[in-house]
């Protein structure tokens, strides 16, 4: 008989990141109207190639772990990503993975019979990945564990990889907007600017949304560019698309701002490198890498935030 393990702190980041730019922090919502930034983006062609480079995670079936309720492919470990698909017949399962330092990532997984992409984000180490069976209410059965060793080839693939936050491919409407934002730019900070002000300025916040989301929710990139609506959630996986696919390292990053749980972007480029705990972009340097409160740049809650560099409190990297 299985060993029955009680989840009852789920991470349930659908309930969770709804709480982001709710109205206590957050004022206004932006204007829908494109600033010159973004404008700028399709007149002129910039020096640098803004060619379309999404990366295709694969489960090449070299290294693979299973039983018959389901399967770990970690051939491609080394790139920052694992590929997990449950095959039993369970109404509910989720995916944890338990990295190196002890972070437990917890994911609400398709149950389509097809591997889904999660990233391999904390470093170089023992994983230990587990599928785990909904009996009723909190309580889960491990269907499957297995710890991989991974080392990592260098701490920026895991970041350029479509996952299950920020899932997107070529094809994707999201990619193609990126791409005619990146045209004017000369460099990937310049692709970085016209993507961010875009966002800003073209997304606003779904209070509707933010009271009605579900546990489990995953963003649609797609989706929320076609509406141009969203909570934080869809404001950082739908930049984060964007910038992957134009080669540029952008991690989701989860966890406080200030009291509040909370979603947000950190981007690396050689020039800069990681850019991140910033919180605004006056045209020469960053002080903002967060695009929903960049929506909101002179509400109380951006100025508390340049008055207390601890206002950000990461928890997760995807």
């Amino acid at each position: 008989m299985r060993r029955i393990r009680y989840l009852l702190s789920l991470i349930v980041l659908g309930i969770s990141l709804a709480a982001c730019g709710s109205s206590e922090s957050v004022a206004d919502v932006a204007s829908s109207g494109t600033t010159a930034s973004s404008a700028s983006a399709k007149e002129a062609k910039g020096s640098r190639d803004n060619s379309i480079r999404v990366l295709t995670p694969e489960a090449s079936g070299t290294e693979v772990y299973e039983n018959m309720d389901a399967s770990i492919d970690a051939s491609n470990a080394s790139d920052g990503y694992v590929m997990v698909k449950y095959t039993g017949s369970a109404a509910k399962v989720r995916m944890l993975i338990e990295t190196p330092a002890g972070n437990t990532y917890n994911y609400l997984m398709d149950l389509d019979g097809n591997y889904a992409v999660y990233p391999l984000s904390e470093g170089s180490g023992t994983y230990k990945i587990g599928v785990y069976e909904n009996l009723h209410d909190d309580q889960y059965a491990a269907a499957f564990t297995q710890s991989v060793n991974v080392t990592l080839k260098d701490e920026y693939s895991m970041f350029l990889y479509p996952n299950a936050y920020v899932n997107f491919n070529a094809n994707s409407n999201a990619v193609k907007k990126g791409q005619e934002l990146a045209a004017s730019a000369n460099t990937d900070l310049e692709v970085v600017e016209n993507v961010y002000h875009y966002i800003i300025n073209n997304i606003t916040y779904d209070y509707d949304k933010a009271e009605t989301v579900q546990s489990g929710y995953v963003p649609t990139v797609d989706s929320t560019l076609a509406s141009g609506t969203g909570i934080c959630f869809d404001y950082a996986s739908l930049m984060g698309a964007m910038l992957r696919s134009q080669g540029i390292p952008t991690r989701l990053e989860i966890g406080y701002a200030g009291t509040e749980y909370h979603a947000w972007i950190s981007v690396y480029t050689d020039d800069t490198g990681w850019i991140d705990n910033v919180i605004e972009f006056d045209g020469s340097k960053w002080t903002l890498m967060d695009p929903t409160l960049g929506s909101y740049a002179n509400t109380s809650t951006v100025k508390k935030y340049l008055q207390d560099d601890t206002y950000y409190q990461l928890k997760y990297k995807y």
